[in-house]
């Protein structure tokens, strides 16, 4: 294929994937009343099903922590007279542009696809499918554990007595779509691992002798991300961003030196 052959591909490629984000943001849209109740506002309410578990586990083991026992309620204002109009487009659009994640990543294979020798195919097929899971795994911990936690955390902070917190619609769902889909880009960390070592900008050895320094950003990383100072919290954040790491480690293979960087290595080892 000649170079705009290749543009008129792309092009098509393109116009199917809006296509697809379009169709599911206009079903998003039509069923926004009843998901905004009883999903996206879940986490506002006592009975979320993260929130029961705390209760349970703090019931089994007997922990009277306010953090296992604590009710909590919130209520949300609006103070913005054209926020739930656009809030309710931007709601939908981009729960489209998540739920299509899978149809984007079929069609980046089947672009890429035909230029791909029979052994890099297994391997890009392989990581976009790992990727797309990971996406996924990744959205849910932010929506069932993260956003939860810090929710409740700097709902029921007070600065002073004398100051009521009260939150604004505008406010929840920036913080609820930053976190989620943050969540779901941070699982992505062994697949972009993967790509920079195929460019050779990272190698297995790199990451083995900085997981020290690793390890000290996935803690601050993970205290950002939920700053409710609780150890529980923390870890629910750090451990499975660890484990990612962990896993970039195992996805790597080192390429394997030839003769002459041999040489060339121990030529330089005996000046």
């Amino acid at each position: 294929m000649t170079f705009w052959d290749h543009l008129d591909e792309l092009r098509k490629v393109l116009f199917r994937v809006i296509g697809v984000w379009f169709v599911l943001a206009i079903g998003y849209f039509i069923a926004m009343p009843y998901l905004f109740d009883h999903v996206i506002l879940a986490p506002c309410h006592n009975d979320f099903i993260f929130y029961d578990l705390l209760r349970h586990i703090g019931q089994a083991l007997d922990l009277t922590d306010d953090f296992f026992t604590q009710e909590f309620q919130v209520k949300l204002v609006n103070i913005n007279l054209a926020a739930p109009f656009f809030i309710h487009m931007s709601t939908a659009f981009w729960m489209s542009v998540v739920t299509a994640m899978p149809y984007l990543f079929f069609e980046v294979w089947r672009f890429i696809g035909p230029a791909l020798y029979p052994n890099e195919k297994k391997g890009v097929r392989k990581a976009l499918t790992v990727g797309t899971v990971m996406f996924f795994v990744g959205v849910l911990l932010g929506y069932f554990m993260v956003y939860p936690l810090t929710l409740r955390f700097l709902s029921t902070y007070q600065l002073s007595a004398e100051v009521e917190n009260i939150l604004s619609l505008n406010s929840y769902i920036d913080n609820f779509m930053m976190l989620v889909l943050c969540m779901g880009l941070a699982f992505e960390l062994p697949l972009v691992t993967w790509l920079l070592s195929l460019l050779g900008i990272v190698n297995k050895s790199f990451l083995r002798k900085y997981r020290r320094h690793a390890i000290v950003i996935i803690v601050i990383a993970a205290a950002i991300i939920t700053p409710t100072g609780d150890p529980f919290t923390l870890s629910v954040v750090a451990i499975p961003l660890y484990l990612l790491y962990e896993m970039s480690i195992l996805m790597i293979k080192d390429k394997k030196k030839t003769e002459e960087e041999i040489e060339d290595e121990i030529a330089l080892s005996e000046e």
